[in-house]
């Protein structure tokens, strides 16, 4: 649940001590030092909970950003953000598909709204948690509304929406989610790069009680090397992820060409689709540009039929049931 410290940090009793984990993680590429699990978990609760002064904040938030967060960092905040969000009640018996957007698109149309209908309409529970707004891109919140399809405005209301019998599809704003994160999000637009905030966020499980059985992340990289460091992060943590190289920073498959999915669960990792070099062979028609209406237009062409659905996705979505049937088998098998 949200901490009830969720406030600006103040002088005195409540203010958290930061200098001596700056003096660790601030030394620059070649002399910060990662912090011990239970120290990033800690440190990471203060800056969510506001008790981190705004000098001291803005250093962490540099240093991370200079050194980057160890996979054992990436847990230890990871646990803290968990503490600050309220969990949504899982549907009975089927786990949901969890898709954070927080990239947009900058030159791409986004298509992480038609990966979610499509999900939804073959009675998937589906939740997509993201920002409503990131200047110079169109986010998936601007083009859900734009589709007509409603931003939850309470946990409870995502909770039903993914109960639904038909389209079980929530989107719920990041500041509805966690407002605390949502405020670590905002310092952005401040200090003019994005924070461990931002790789901590994509990686929530607000299911339940944050387990691999109630919820299939989606996650996606940029750059190669993140993949290792990813891939590194989950196979030693409870972890049931969908991996893949994503649009512009959306976990979405490019509809231009195959790339490569790799699903890791239970310490495994396992190639679940290999990549083929280049583009696909015939590359879909797409909005030229990221338009929020022609991309909205054409969402909807591709669900009623008559635009069809680029193949990418298709092998996406295709790969995101057959792990979601896997993990049920094993998840809610009845005992012999």
């Amino acid at each position: 649940m949200t901490s009830s410290t969720d406030t600006p940090a103040t002088p005195g009793g409540n203010s958290f001590p930061a200098a001596k984990f700056i003096k660790e993680i601030g030394r620059g590429v070649n002399g910060a030092r990662a912090l011990p699990r239970e120290d990033a978990q800690a440190l990471f609760d203060a800056m969510l909970a506001g008790r981190v002064s705004d000098i001291e904040l803005g250093a962490v938030l540099m240093a991370y950003r200079i050194k980057g967060e160890a996979p054992h960092e990436l847990a230890g905040m990871l646990e803290a953000a968990h503490g600050h969000c309220t969990p949504l009640a899982p549907p009975p018996d089927k786990p949901v598909v969890v898709i954070p957007s927080y990239n947009g698109a900058r030159k791409q149309p986004n298509l992480v709204p038609l990966l979610a209908l499509l999900l939804a309409r073959d009675g998937v529970p589906t939740l997509v948690h993201g920002t409503r707004q990131f200047h110079g891109r169109v986010t998936s919140m601007t083009l859900f509304e734009a589709l007509g399809v409603p931003l939850c405005t309470t946990t409870q209301a995502a909770q039903d929406q993914l109960r639904a019998a038909a389209n079980p599809l929530a989107v719920l704003p990041i500041e509805v989610l966690s407002p605390a994160l949502a405020r670590l999000l905002e310092k952005r637009s401040i200090i003019g790069l994005r924070n461990s905030s931002h790789t901590i966020v994509k990686m929530l499980q607000p299911i339940g009680a944050h387990t691999p059985a109630e919820a299939l992340r989606l996650y996606s990289y940029t750059h190669p090397e993140y993949r290792e460091t990813l891939t590194d992060y989950f196979s030693h943590e409870p972890a049931n992820v969908l991996l893949a190289r994503g649009t512009e920073g959306e976990v979405v498959a490019d509809a231009r060409r195959s790339s490569r999915i790799d699903w890791l669960h239970d310490g495994h990792q396992r190639t679940m689709v290999d990549p083929v070099g280049g583009s696909i062979g015939e590359v879909p028609e797409l909005p030229s540009g990221n338009d929020p209406a022609q991309t909205a237009a054409w969402i909807r062409k591709v669900m009623d039929g008559t635009v069809p659905v680029p193949a990418p996705i298709v092998t996406q979505l295709e790969t995101i049931k057959d792990c979601l049937k896997q993990a049920t088998r094993v998840a809610w098998a009845s005992p012999v």
